[in-house]
Parts: C-alpha cells; structure tokens; sequence
C-alpha cells in the first residue's frame, strides 16, 4: 500500500514524511492510535479523527486472503482546478548551498530531512497544506483545500513557528535558520491540464517566493493584502517598497516580527471596518435587562450563539459599549490554534496581566 497516495487522496498529505521516517507501511498503518498519530506530529484534533475514521475504513474493507487480487477501494480521487483566493507560504533553508558543501552527504540529507519534518508538523497544526518540497524550499497553502476565515492569519502564525523552531535543529554543528515569504491573491488550484495534482496557477507563488528572497534570515515578510487581512494581531516593521523579479510594480513589504496580545479577534480584525449597528433591539434588550438583574446582585449567565458570521461578537462588542464603567469585565478568549492546551484562555489571560 502506497501511505503518502492514501494521505494524499485524504487531502492530508502534509504528513506523509512523517510516516515515511518513522517507517509506517500499509500494515503498520492498519494498528495506529490517536497517540501513536500525535507522535507522527499530527497535533490537529480534526486531522487525527479523520484519520482514525479512514483507518477503520481500510480495516472493514481488508479483503480477504483468497481475494487479495482484487483492486484496493480509493477514498478519494484527485481535486478538479478551481478559482479560489489562496494565501501561499514558501520557506527556504538559509545558506543551503554552503551547508551541502561543508556536510557529508548523509549528514547533509538529515539535516534537509529535519527541516522539512519542522515545516510540515508545523504547517499541519494550523490546518495548512503542505503542497510541495522544491529541494530546501517548502510550498504550502492555507485555504485549500480547507478554507478559513484566518487563513492569512495561520500563515503567518506558521512561519513564525517555523522560523523560532530552526536554531533547535541539529546542522551538523551550524545554526539552522529559515526565510519565509508569504503572499494571499486569486489563484486556480488542483490537478490543472491532467498534469501535478495540486498545483497552484497564478502571481501569488511566485509572489510568496520573491518574498522570501527579501526576508532576512529568521525573518517573516508578507505582501499588503496578506497585511490586510491579518489585522493587528502582530507587530509589524515596514521594509518599503522594492522592486521584485517577475512582479511589474514595486511591492510593499512587511516584516511580521512577533505576535502581540490581543482583547478579542473581533477587536484586532473587524473594528476598523465597522459600521453604523443596526437592529438587533430585541437581542440587546434581552442582554440589558440581564445586566439589570446582575447589577442588582441576582447573578445571571447568558450564552449567546449562532453560524459564524451572524454578529454575535458584534453584539457583545454593543452591549460592552451600553454598560461602560459599570463593574469589572473580564474577557477569555479562546483560540483554534491552541485546542490541546488546557485552560489556554485562563493562562493567557494570566500571562496578560502579569505582563
């Protein structure tokens, strides 16, 4: 049994040199746990239960000694090209070229192999896709084939990931560093003219790529709508505009230097974009006559909830607004980046205040 294919057609094939190295076959796959999973570096929760589901199919469907014959069942077939707007992330291996030379071949191979595991155990955790190795280079893609409301956001969050990992790599006695470029902009994505399944047409690669080149070693920079919808959950440092090779105009770029803490999601990506609120009385009337009832020492609990995107942090943002200066309010806010971490909202909230 072919691992990588199988990942491949699950769309999860960022994990494929993982099971390689620690050398997963079809049998070994068969007998997997969640935990054996985590060690593979599979940390996402949704990426481990969709892999246990598949390996419960391969079991119900092992055929039979006299029927071995038969062809495998597939679980997928290659993703037909689509538009799409993509945010793409290219990392590069620093002075690659000396490192090969200075390295006995094998060494040099571990080391290429131990960077690339950091970049797709990584890339894994934010739920992007790992497209392609391109020697010392990695390509990866955050909203295909899962979109994400923060795909430019968990880019980002990767390469500064990728970039504080490298120094605890073993180089053969050098300090490992990483350059990482990354660009958001329409693309056509998938298996384009029967060719490579999940290629990527467009500026936007070669964009992430010219990037790179610009970034310093352990350096993140960005193109301005990547900045744009990003928000202010980074601190960043304006490089200028510079001409790049294969781009017609000079591109701004950013250097993300580090996250900053941040109230709320909603206060970092949308409160620049607000407009006059509308409606909603019957709501915010509801939520006001419970503070009422609160402020009067009758203690009271309130879930608000409803699909992504109806304006539930919008009315809490409203009713924060109405009751300003009256009592203390405390804000947990919970993360998708951090769902193995127990109590996160609590020990950030903590780190927070304690400065």
């Amino acid at each position: 049994m072919d691992v990588a294919e199988w990942l491949r057609r699950l769309g999860l094939e960022q994990y494929a040199p993982g099971f390689r190295d620690n050398d997963v076959d079809g049998e070994v796959l068969r007998r997997l746990t969640g935990e054996d999973l985590r060690e593979l570096g599979v940390a996402s929760v949704g990426h481990r239960r969709r892999l246990i589901d598949a390996i419960a199919a391969l079991s119900d469907t092992r055929p039979a000694p006299e029927a071995s014959l038969a062809p495998a069942p597939t679980l997928g077939t290659a993703r037909e090209a689509e538009r799409r707007q993509l945010t793409v992330l290219f990392s590069d291996l620093v002075d690659s070229t000396l490192l090969a030379s200075r390295l006995d071949p094998e060494e040099y191979g571990a080391v290429i192999g131990a960077y690339h595991r950091c970049v797709a155990e990584t890339v894994g955790r934010f739920d992007g896709f790992l497209a392609k190795y391109l020697g010392d280079g990695v390509l990866a893609y955050f909203g295909y084939p899962a979109a994400h409301e923060d795909d430019a956001e968990r880019a980002i969050r990767t390469g500064l990931e990728v970039t504080r990992r490298m120094p605890a790599l073993s180089g053969g006695g050098a300090a490992l560093s990483a350059r990482v470029g990354i660009a958001t902009g329409l693309v056509v994505v998938g298996e384009i003219g029967g060719g490579e399944a999940n290629a990527v047409v467009g500026e936007t690669p070669n964009l992430a790529a010219r990037l790179q080149a610009e970034a310093p070693p352990g350096g993140v920079v960005i193109a301005p709508a990547t900045r744009r919808l990003a928000g202010d959950w980074f601190r960043y440092c304006d490089l200028g505009a510079r001409p790049l090779k294969g781009i017609a105009e000079p591109t701004l770029l950013t250097q993300v230097l580090d996250e900053q803490p941040a109230e709320s999601r909603f206060s970092v990506t949308r409160a620049a974009l607000l407009t006059p609120f509308v409606g909603r009385e019957q709501e915010i009337g509801l939520l006001l006559d419970r503070w009422r009832l609160a402020s009067a020492g009758e203690g009271q609990v309130v879930v608000l909830s409803g699909e992504a995107g109806i304006g539930k942090s919008r009315i809490s943002e409203v009713l924060r607004e109405r009751v300003a200066g009256n009592g203390a309010r405390i804000r947990y806010q919970c993360s998708p980046y951090y769902t193995d971490t127990a109590l996160y909202p609590v020990a950030a909230h903590l780190r927070a205040a304690a400065r």
